[in-house]
């Protein structure tokens, strides 16, 4: 079965900003994980692809860390952007976010073969900072809890 987010955040990212290997859809060898909003929670959907193979029949657990990761701060970036009174598609740069701080528990084995699905829930805990708190499913099992703390992204960045 697959799913996809139709109105993404990272679609409407600055190109500068659009390169992650896990969100990012410049990257051609990315993941290319998309975030939206369903309801008052985020969604990201992904189908994990032959590489992601742990052991056979199980994915890795480095892509579910990496699916926390990026729907953590693509759910940040959609709580900020509403708050700002916009939303993904009304042609409105949203703001970028970092990983501050990204805690996976891993609950059971992940299976191949279904799609994995996120479900966060944001909390703002400061003007720059969000917490999300994100489940990840297997089809309808629940196989993995986390939290990442997203931090807002000064608007000029250097390296």
């Amino acid at each position: 079965m697959s799913q996809t987010v139709v109105h993404a955040i990272q679609d409407e990212y600055g190109k500068e900003f659009a390169w992650c290997y896990g969100c990012g859809r410049l990257n051609e060898h990315g993941l290319h994980l998309r975030t939206g909003w369903d309801g008052e929670e985020t969604i990201t959907f992904y189908e994990p692809r032959k590489e992601h193979t742990a052991i056979p029949g199980f994915v890795y657990g480095g892509l579910l860390a990496s699916l926390v990761d990026c729907h953590g701060t693509g759910s940040a970036s959609l709580a900020l952007h509403r708050k700002n009174g916009h939303e993904p598609g009304s042609g409105e740069e949203p703001p970028r976010f970092v990983t501050g701080s990204l805690h996976v528990d891993y609950l059971k084995p992940t299976p191949q073969g279904k799609t994995l699905k996120a479900v966060g829930k944001v909390e703002e805990i400061h003007p720059k900072k969000f917490k999300v708190n994100v489940e990840v499913f297997a089809g309808e099992v629940k196989v993995a809890n986390g939290e990442v703390v997203a931090v807002l992204m000064p608007s000029t960045f250097t390296s």
